[in-house]
C-alpha cells in the first residue's frame, strides 16, 4: 500500500521601509540587487520558507515557526535554502520520499517569469524533488497589490511506500 500525503504551506514578509545595508531582496534562493528588501529573522525568502512549510506539514512534522524560530540567534540571517535543505532531511528522515512541491508567488513586483528557471533550479537542488514556481500578481487588490510585502502558497506531496 502506497501512503501519500499532502501538505499546505504559507508565507508573508513585509518590505522595510528603508534599505538594510548588506541585505538584498532573496525570492527562491535568487538575488535581486537594487530591489526593496523583505523584513524577516532570516533573509525572508517567502518561497522556500512556504515550501518548507508546506513538506513539514505534510508529513507531520509542525512547522517552520516551531523548527527555525525567529528568537534562535542561529537562524538570524540565514540562508533559506539552507533550512529547506534541512526540513527535506527531516521528511525523509522521518520515512517520506518528496513527490514535488508547488510554489504560487504573490507580489507587484520583482518580476518572477525572467529568473523562475533558476528558482526552479535552487529550490529543487535544496529539496532534492521537484519544485515549481509560479508569480501571480494580486491586480492591485490589498496589501499585495499596493506593494507592501510578498506572499508564498505552497503545496507538498509525499510518499511513503
Amino acid at each position: 500500500m502506497i501512503d501519500i500525503r499532502v501538505g499546505q504551506g504559507f508565507d508573508i514578509h513585509r518590505f522595510a521601509e528603508e534599505q538594510v545595508e548588506g541585505r538584498v531582496l532573496i525570492l527562491g534562493g535568487v538575488s535581486f540587487p537594487g530591489e526593496r528588501v523583505l523584513v524577516g529573522h532570516s533573509d525572508a525568502d517567502v518561497i522556500a520558507h512556504a515550501a518548507a512549510d508546506a513538506l513539514l506539514g505534510a508529513a507531520g512534522l509542525g512547522d517552520i515557526g516551531q523548527h527555525y524560530p525567529d528568537t534562535d540567534p542561529a537562524w538570524k540571517g540565514a540562508d533559506s535554502l539552507r533550512i529547506l535543505r534541512d526540513v527535506a532531511l527531516k521528511v525523509r528522515d522521518a520515512g517520506w520520499r518528496i513527490g514535488n512541491v508547488d510554489c504560487s508567488v504573490v507580489c507587484e513586483q520583482p518580476k518572477i517569469a525572467p529568473v523562475r528557471d533558476e528558482m526552479t533550479r535552487l529550490l529543487s537542488e535544496a529539496a532534492g524533488a521537484p519544485v515549481s514556481v509560479k508569480g501571480r500578481r494580486a491586480e492591485g487588490l490589498g496589501a499585495l497589490g499596493r506593494g507592501e510585502g510578498i506572499a508564498c502558497f505552497a503545496s507538498a506531496v509525499i510518499i511513503k511506500e
